[in-house]
């Protein structure tokens, strides 16, 4: 049964990551169009809420990046009394930005790697080598790097620097990366990510074929309880809705790191919320439409 039957996707937007978000958005368009729904695409080139056809009941927002995961395009809806998918503002807002996430996590005694922020290009790393670089407010792994010494650290704050945002210097975690899908409250199989070199960058993944994801990830039960536990918790703390997906690097005693939690997990063909939502035995179609039917007014202002 539909809360929706005439909605709007979200997409494109105006971050660097633009072209994910189209790919996303084509792909949940066509699921829900699948499903049933009545859909009305939508490319926003602009920070703002184009006016919508009256008919329009909800949205389902695909934007990735700035205006999309930030709580910009949320705040906006909000306003308008337009029912949207994913977190509300300022759950959005706190979750894009890595730093404020940080602060969540250890406030709340989850686990994350040790970290520090830069504003100047620094002479050397505080946690030795390697560390990664990234910036606080960008997805997709845009700008983030895994640097081995002083100079590719320098070059790498720079980058970061000159993109108008802060650098943040995180402790490398050796060992293996996972993720966990959630599902309106629900952790999903965790994933494990094996990238090339064990960096998982952008090209790694986004290049068709460059990534193998294991799904179940091949880890113990007590370590899968455990990521699943952590996931639902950072997903709580940070007050999320809907859907998200939760980052982790798991080392070799066993510790599991969190890095950081998307509120709007990528719906391209090699993402991974689908992925462990197949595994889950739940469509790709009926994934969509599940989502679309949360939308909801998330006022928090």
């Amino acid at each position: 049964m539909f809360r929706y039957k005439n909605v709007a996707v979200f997409m494109g937007g105006i971050s660097s990551e633009r072209d994910v978000s189209l790919n996303s958005g084509a792909a949940i368009s066509n699921a829900l169009n699948l499903a049933g729904f009545n859909v009305f695409e939508v490319d926003i080139c602009e920070a703002k809420v184009p006016e919508l056809p009256d008919y329009i009941e909800a949205v389902f927002v695909a934007l990735h990046g700035t205006f999309g995961e930030d709580g910009g395009v949320q705040a906006l809806l909000d306003k308008l009394n337009i029912p949207y998918t994913g977190s509300g503002t300022i759950a959005s807002f706190n979750a894009f930005d890595k730093h404020l996430t940080k602060q969540i996590l250890l406030g709340n005694g989850l686990p994350t790697p040790d970290y520090t922020l830069l504003v100047d290009i620094p002479e050397t790393s505080m946690f030795g080598y390697p560390v990664v670089v990234k910036p606080l407010a960008q997805g997709s792994s845009i700008g983030i790097k895994k640097v081995m010494n002083d100079d590719e650290l320098k070059s790498a704050v720079q980058f970061i620097l000159h993109l108008g945002d802060t650098a943040m210097v995180e402790e490398f975690i050796a060992g293996s990366e996972l993720t966990v899908g959630i599902l309106d409250g629900e952790a999903l199989p965790p994933i494990e990510i094996k990238a090339p070199d064990g960096w998982y960058g952008y090209e790694a993944k986004y290049t068709k074929g460059a990534t193998e994801y294991l799904v179940p990830a091949p880890i113990s039960d007590e370590i899968k309880l455990m990521a699943q536990k952590y996931a639902v918790e950072t997903f709580e703390a940070l007050n999320c809705s809907d859907m998200s997906r939760v980052d982790f690097r798991l080392d070799e005693d066993g510790q599991l790191y969190i890095l950081e939690i998307n509120t709007i997990p990528g719906f391209t063909e090699t993402s991974l919320l689908p992925k462990a939502a197949a595994f889950a035995g739940i469509t790709f179609e009926t994934l969509c439409a599940e989502i679309m039917n949360m939308a909801d007014v998330k006022s928090e202002l």
